[in-house]
């Protein structure tokens, strides 16, 4: 009798603690789905996850470098979007792409690093994108575009695309699924007739709608693709002025924005040759639209491609034509347009610049 009672006190000892084990089991089970549970509800489509958009950056960095084949030192905004946005609150960078453009791709990856490093504590991953046009005939992947489908993959994005849309394309190309996981793409290029110049001071110099005439195949197919799509163009940033006033101010303000004012000496220079008294910085408006879209003020309108005669050859005989990125209300792609500021815009555009 002693040996059964002893018998089943043993079993009701094991049956307590096999339960109880299991018991700890589905506690650190449910402990382990729990973050990705909550991961899942984060990611919002609009791309916000606690109140923070999520952007990617693809851009032709140039900051200090000179022009290839050319005279004179290439753009200095690319620089400047990159830092508002990473001392922007409410933005994370979820990854930087460098493309052609302004200068090489490998001069646009050497900053890009550069900047990572000096004032992003290595951070964010930089990754080198297309050093030429997409070619129809041979479409071909890199790093760049690899990276961003990666990210696309595990959450929604907006991607600020301020040089040739050409890996942004590319992505397109090759992974057409992910479409849907891109909330818009904003980009700095357009214009709403043939007739509406680039003018760079007063001597009568003309600029490209660089960005678009870089990559005319890029544009088209973003436009084809039905991507959300927000223009930037010379309308827009053609009202807003960086100065020399500016540029002293702005190297009291952080390390990263010293670097980029003292750089952009040479690029200031080159607009007073042309009669200005500072320059527009035009990628600024693509990134600020990001940041704060209540300072920028646009209009939904219609994207196409047309042919016109080349407006940057001062004597064109009807020899010389181009494809325009023209944005009408006629027929075409739908887009937002930007193209004015708010009252106080200049000084709400130097305090991002600022340390928080």
């Amino acid at each position: 009798m002693k040996q059964k009672i002893k018998l089943l006190g043993i079993l009701l000892v094991f049956t307590v603690f096999w339960t109880c084990k299991e018991q700890v089991k589905d506690v650190v089970a449910e402990a382990k789905e729990e973050p990705k549970k909550e991961t899942t509800e984060q990611a919002k489509p609009n791309g916000i996850v606690d109140g923070v958009k999520q952007v990617w950056i693809d851009a032709d960095l140039a900051v200090g470098k000179k022009n290839i084949g050319k005279p004179g030192y290439s753009d200095v905004d690319d620089g400047y979007a990159v830092l508002q946005l990473l001392q922007a609150d409410n933005v994370k960078i979820n990854g930087l792409s460098t493309v052609f453009g302004n200068n090489s791709v490998e001069n646009a990856f050497a900053i890009g690093n550069y900047i990572s490093k000096e004032f992003a504590a290595q951070k964010i991953k930089v990754y080198k994108g297309a050093g030429v046009a997409i070619n129809l005939d041979s479409v071909v992947t890199n790093d760049a575009v690899e990276a961003m489908a990666a990210a696309l993959k595990k959450q929604p994005l907006t991607i600020l695309a301020i040089g040739p849309a050409t890996n942004v394309g590319l992505l397109l190309l090759k992974y057409p699924e992910l479409q849907s996981q891109i909330v818009e793409v904003v980009l700095v290029a357009g214009r709403r007739t043939p007739l509406d110049y680039f003018k760079i001071g007063n001597k009568g110099v003309l600029a490209q709608d660089l960005n678009f005439d870089l990559d005319n195949t890029a544009f088209r197919v973003l436009l084809e693709h039905n991507v959300p799509l927000v223009f930037c163009p010379y309308e827009i940033s053609s009202k807003v002025w960086v100065k020399q006033e500016d540029l002293e101010a702005l190297k009291t303000t952080t390390p990263g924005m010293s670097w980029l004012a003292t750089a952009s000496q040479p690029w200031l220079e080159q607009w007073k040759n042309q009669g200005a008294d500072g320059f527009n910085p035009f990628d600024v408006m693509a990134s600020h639209y990001i940041i704060a879209p209540e300072d920028i003020i646009s209009e939904p309108l219609q994207a196409r491609l047309e042919i016109n005669l080349d407006d940057t050859v001062k004597e064109n005989n009807k020899e010389t034509f181009k494809s325009y990125l023209l944005c009408t209300k006629e027929e075409g792609a739908p887009v937002t347009y930007c193209y004015d500021v708010v009252p106080g815009f200049h000084q709400k555009l130097m305090s991002t610049f600022k340390a928080n």
